[in-house]
């Protein structure tokens, strides 16, 4: 038996747009992703002999093919025709749960590279997204990670140079938000304002920090419940109170996210929401996972 461990990191959008309604019942979505150094642990055993078999730290979680790190398992095997002779996957959540993060997906993507790894096939990222792709819409991005634009469900993937390095603030507040329902709901309600993805764009080409903090934000803010909406809004406005360059929401929610260009700003900001919101991280940006072969 061989033990691999690996680790996911949580991804931000500092953009997100949400654009036309697809033939296939998705949305092509536009948007920026940066990883961030808050992260999960994944403890890979191959070679058990035995059948695909997962723990997991939180109790509620699903331990068989509903939970996306075991998706992502079997679809690794299945696609590539490995056979690790049995597999053991032991899941240690960081990340909070259906907080607008990828956490499952990052999950996802952490077990095809740890299998990737253990099992030394060499098979390429670009091949490892497109197993993703089958799991999940954010498993490619969390494959390799970064700062990159995705586009179509999310998995047509443009790297960029990368988010200058900052902290991060993270807060998710005590409610979780439907995915299906808010996109039903942004189906049906005027967007109010669009991110200016290509002004968000020439500031990460120019490096810089303020400029792109300055254009982020998300539409599904204006698709939530106005009393989510107002703790949303009040959460980015401590944060921006607290020196964040700028705040926004991440994914579908309920995550709210600052940056800062000053540790201390942001070792403040953490101490100020940390005893309202249990679930609040003091963490940095961090660069890709896993680089493309030239």
């Amino acid at each position: 038996m061989a033990v691999t461990e690996v680790f996911a990191c949580a991804k931000l959008n500092l953009s997100l747009d949400v654009l036309d309604k697809r033939p296939d019942g998705y949305h092509e979505m536009k948007m920026v992703m940066q990883t961030v150094t808050l992260r999960d642990k994944l403890t890979l055993e191959t070679g058990t002999g035995a059948p695909l078999r997962m723990q997991s730290n939180l109790g509620f979680l699903p331990t068989d093919e509903h939970n996306l790190a075991a998706a992502a398992a079997l679809a690794f095997c299945r696609e590539t025709g490995a056979d690790p002779g049995g597999l053991s996957i032991r899941l240690e959540k960081q990340i909070p749960v259906c907080a607008g993060m990828a956490g499952g997906s990052a999950d996802a993507a952490a077990v095809l590279r740890g299998l990737n790894e253990a099992l030394g096939l060499q098979v390429s990222q670009q091949r490892l997204e497109e197993i993703g792709a089958l799991v999940g819409s954010d498993v490619p991005y969390c494959v390799g990670g970064g700062t990159a634009l995705a586009e179509g469900r999310g998995e047509i993937l443009t790297p960029l140079p990368p988010l200058p390095h900052c902290q991060v603030v993270l807060c998710k507040p005590a409610f979780s938000v439907s995915t299906p329902e808010l996109f039903k709901t942004l189906d049906g309600c005027r967007i109010r304002r669009r991110p200016d993805t290509a002004g968000l764009l020439a500031a990460l080409e120019a490096g810089d920090l303020p400029g792109v903090a300055r254009r982020m934000y998300n539409v599904f803010e204006d698709a939530l419940p106005q009393r989510r909406y107002q703790e949303i809004c009040a959460i980015k406005t401590a944060l921006i109170q607290h020196g964040a360059l700028g705040a926004s929401m991440s994914g579908t929610g309920s995550t709210v996210f600052g940056l800062f260009d000053r540790q201390a700003a942001a070792e403040e900001a953490f101490a100020a929401l940390k005893p309202l919101y249990r679930e609040t991280f003091l963490v940095e940006t961090t660069g890709r996972l896993m680089k493309k072969k030239v």
